[in-house]
């Protein structure tokens, strides 16, 4: 039996997740995400290390840039198979990818203009690396699959997918592959959700594995509990009202900004923030925020009851969804303190960016970091407080205070992998330990290699591992 695997992406690093399997001569891509660390958003332009007319198919884990945004690519350079995910990935996928293709045909005009009149090329090519037109034209790839069914991909392989929290509709996968009567299962994590949180199903545990991908973005540490979310939102929006400034919350368009809204829902039933205007500035999380309506399905039990007693995160009183730039440039004519949610969450693009730049240099206004934040991005430049940023071409002194969050992460932390990996009755063969920069993921490696005396190895960029 010949299995090989290679770690494209996501390898001492946490974006650009894309692992290649070979297997009983099929190829396979689990997951196809874009690079979003500056120093690393080459690899985006880069050929693909593998001809993309020769991988038989793509298994999306979950609908998150960093896992599905370089597929329009994968597919305008020849890819012609399908992609399987699960229904709610696929319709969340679909709004991402069409987001991710106006945003950088957007950026790449806006780039054309600033650097001609500046006289100067920027790091990458100052044209889209896709367009509308070819995210549109690779949805129609998609096969949307049933948690738990497995899907028979070529002789001898199959693909299952699982719940795994994290987001609506994500999943981690099981890899089968049997040939003469042996068989190999392979488990690719994605990302792991974390139990008891607002809104999602808590994930399923695995049973058994021979291999094992296991993400590690919150491997070396601990995530608040969910009193600490709400006691340190409500000191935030309170302080900031007092001071008559706004508070600029960056968030991603799936999960984060629902949870965020879930909170302040919360807060707001309880009485504990005064009511303010609240503006969902983002086209992309308001779509994803029908999704997450039209599918009672995948909500925990807390969920169904608020939705059934309308007092749900799509009930939220004083909330106004702006998708129309007009609208978005007119929140910030308003006087007095709003909440303003909009993307992206790690600040790399999108309307986040002129609400920053509006607010950025008022020393009453909050900037409120609630995402992670991964090095090389705007997002992790502001956490580190300098003196001052450049948006937009422009160099803005900091002045608004810049606070972080923790707590809201969807990602399981040290705590709750190794709680989800304690479902497996026996050591997987051999474990990799991926999605993490390279101090969390080693740190993850090391607790499974000290406490569990398991295999384990943090594998980089480009490796290849035969696995039987």
């Amino acid at each position: 039996m010949d299995i090989k695997i290679r770690f494209l992406g996501a390898a001492q690093n946490v974006t650009g997740s894309r692992y290649l399997l070979e297997a009983n001569g099929t190829r396979l891509l689990i997951d196809c995400g874009l690079y979003q660390e500056r120093d690393l958003r080459s690899r985006n332009w880069d050929p693909f290390p593998v001809d993309p007319k020769d991988i038989d198919a793509v298994l999306l884990t979950h609908a998150h840039l960093d896992h599905c945004g370089y597929f329009p690519k994968l597919f305008r350079d020849g890819f012609r198979g399908k992609l399987y995910c699960t229904r709610a990935t696929a319709e969340i996928a679909r709004i991402i990818l069409e987001d991710s293709a106006y945003l950088q045909e957007s950026d790449a005009k806006f780039k054309q203009k600033r650097h001609k009149r500046e006289g100067r090329r920027g790091r990458h090519p100052e044209i889209p690396l896709y367009t509308v037109e070819d995210a549109k034209a690779c949805v129609k790839r998609f096969s949307p699959v049933r948690y738990r069914k497995p899907v028979e991909l070529a002789n001898g392989v199959e693909a299952t997918f699982y719940n795994v929290g994290h987001i609506l509709g994500a999943a981690f996968i099981r890899v089968t592959v049997s040939e003469n009567g042996a068989s190999r299962s392979i488990i690719f994590s994605g990302d792991v959700g974390r139990r008891d949180m607002p809104i999602l199903k808590d994930p399923t545990v695995p049973e058994s594995a021979d291999y094992l991908l296991v993400e590690s973005t919150y491997g070396d540490r601990v995530h608040p509990n969910k009193v600490d979310i709400e006691d340190r939102l409500a000191e935030v929006i309170n302080k900031t009202h007092e001071a008559g400034g706004n508070v600029v919350i960056p968030t991603f368009a799936l999960e984060r900004s629902q949870d965020v809204l879930y909170h302040l829902n919360e807060l707001y039933l309880q009485k504990r923030i005064p009511p303010l205007m609240s503006f969902l500035d983002s086209p992309m999380a308001i779509s994803v925020t029908e999704v997450f309506e039209r599918h009672p399905e995948l909500h925990d039990e807390e969920m169904s009851d608020r939705v059934n007693q309308n007092r749900s995160l799509f009930e939220l009183p004083g909330l106004k969804m702006t998708r129309a730039t007009e609208e978005s440039k007119a929140i910030n004519r308003i006087r007095g303190t709003v909440l303003i949610l909009a993307g992206s969450g790690m600040c790399t693009g999108g309307r986040i960016k002129h609400h920053l730049a509006h607010n950025i240099v008022r020393p009453e206004s909050t900037i409120l970091l609630v995402g992670y934040q991964a090095n090389g991005t705007l997002g992790r430049h502001i956490l580190n407080r300098p003196k001052e940023v450049r948006i937009h071409g422009k160099t803005l002194p900091i002045r608004a205070r810049v606070e972080q969050m923790g707590g809201l992460s969807a990602h399981a932390d040290r705590e709750d992998l190794t709680r989800w990996l304690s479902g497996l009755k026996e050591p997987p063969r051999e474990t990799f330990v991926i999605h993490g920069e390279p101090k969390s993921a080693q740190s993850f490696a090391d607790l499974l290699k000290t406490k569990k005396g398991w295999n384990a190895s943090v594998p980089a960029y480009d490796d290849e591992r035969v696995l039987d």
